[in-house]
């Protein structure tokens, strides 16, 4: 690459800064013209003003070191960019377009303010070699962006898919959906704790109707949940254990001798209430029929 004595990059850049930001926006309005919905025209503008114009600045003062402070303000506004897009929808071609596509601009002026050929071909190389490496870091931020978007969603997911629910006064139930693995057995462990905390719960339910294989590991996983709870003050029952999980449990030599389980919800509440020494009994009255719909037919009586 020349180096920052002899080559006219800067200059020229600078000197036609206007020409080559129209030529780019329109190269990049034809590259998202169908993807008008994620941008409009004046934010693209007004991004391809502010970094062509921190371009300029940073490039007068060396293109060979583009970690230097003075190039940190074009890194930090390349990073914007490359989150905001990651997080519009872009994909990471549409992303890093923004900044390849100013090549063919650079080069046109640089064909109309260099005619030595040996020049030409210094300053071309010195050009494409800076915006490579500052598409590449764009590429980088996007994928590194992406990344931080995945594990966020998957984050929350793993919280919406763990509701610690109040069955009754001392009594919460957690309803597993899906496969525990050790990450996803900690937001459990913090979700239920901080409810029994919450609401000095005495009983909770684990229901595992929902996982659909119980091996070693989940099995390990699900004893830690219940030893945890039991330092809160908190006794669990595990409910939905079937056939096929029971034999699982059997055949691995998984030893839940020391936890309540039962077969269904239902059971594991039957013995949360016993426990806590309520009983729901029936008050002896009727449920209430409800009226037809106008114009409907009335049930004929049985």
């Amino acid at each position: 690459m020349p180096s920052t004595r002899t080559t006219r990059l800067p200059e020229i850049v600078r000197t036609h800064e206007q020409a080559i930001l129209t030529d780019w926006m329109a190269r990049q309005l034809e590259s998202i013209a169908t993807r008008r919905d994620l941008m409009n025209e004046a934010e693209l503008q007004r991004q391809s003003h502010d970094f062509l114009a921190g371009f300029a600045r940073a490039a007068e003062t060396g293109i060979q070191d583009l970690h230097s402070p003075a190039w940190a303000p074009v890194r930090e506004l390349l990073g914007r960019v490359s989150r905001s897009r990651a997080a519009q929808g872009f994909t990471p071609s549409e992303t890093a377009t923004f900044v390849f596509s100013l090549k063919q601009p650079i080069f046109t002026q640089l064909r109309n303010s260099v005619t030595d050929v040996a020049e030409l071909a210094d300053e071309t190389w010195a050009a494409t070699a800076i915006i490579d490496t500052l598409g590449l870091y764009t590429t980088e931020v996007y994928q590194k962006s992406r990344e931080e978007i995945i594990s966020r969603q998957q984050q929350e997911m793993m919280e919406l898919s763990t509701p610690v629910v109040t069955l009754w006064d001392g009594v919460l139930a957690l309803p597993l959906i899906g496969t525990l693995d050790s990450a996803r057995t900690q937001v459990v462990m913090e979700s239920l704790l901080q409810r029994i905390v919450e609401t000095g719960s005495l009983i909770a339910i684990l229901d595992i109707t929902g996982v659909p294989t119980v091996d070693t590991l989940v099995a390990q996983h699900l004893l830690k949940t219940v030893a945890a709870a039991r330092l809160m003050g908190a006794d669990c029952i595990i409910s939905g254990i079937r056939p096929q999980i029971a034999q699982t449990i059997v055949h691995l030599g998984v030893d839940l001798n020391t936890v309540t389980t039962k077969a269904t919800l239902k059971d594991a509440f039957s013995v949360a209430m016993k426990r806590l020494g309520l009983a729901v009994v029936s008050t002896g009255r009727a449920v209430p029929k409800r009226s037809p719909a106008p114009g409907s037919a009335a049930p004929a009586e049985t």
